[in-house]
């Protein structure tokens, strides 16, 4: 049986695996920058206010018909 490396993330527990250590290595240092920490939160490394609700781009809120494109 061959031996897959691995790395276990001590923030949220995910397990990250891949045959070529390497690409393992990258793997985990964008998990690192995008890390939950926690099941459950938001997984964006945006920041977001709950309070903000109005479009950052009004020029392409709606589509060409005139319905909005995103779900509110």
């Amino acid at each position: 049986m061959d031996f897959m490396p691995e790395i276990i993330c001590e923030d949220c527990g995910k397990r990250l695996f891949h045959e070529n250590e390497d690409t393992l290595k990258i793997e985990e240092a964008i998990h690192k920058k995008f890390c939950r920490k926690k099941e459950g939160e938001t997984q964006s490394y945006m920041h977001r206010d709950v309070t903000h609700t109005t479009t950052f781009d009004p020029e392409r809120e709606y589509d060409i018909n005139g319905n909005p494109v995103l779900k509110k």
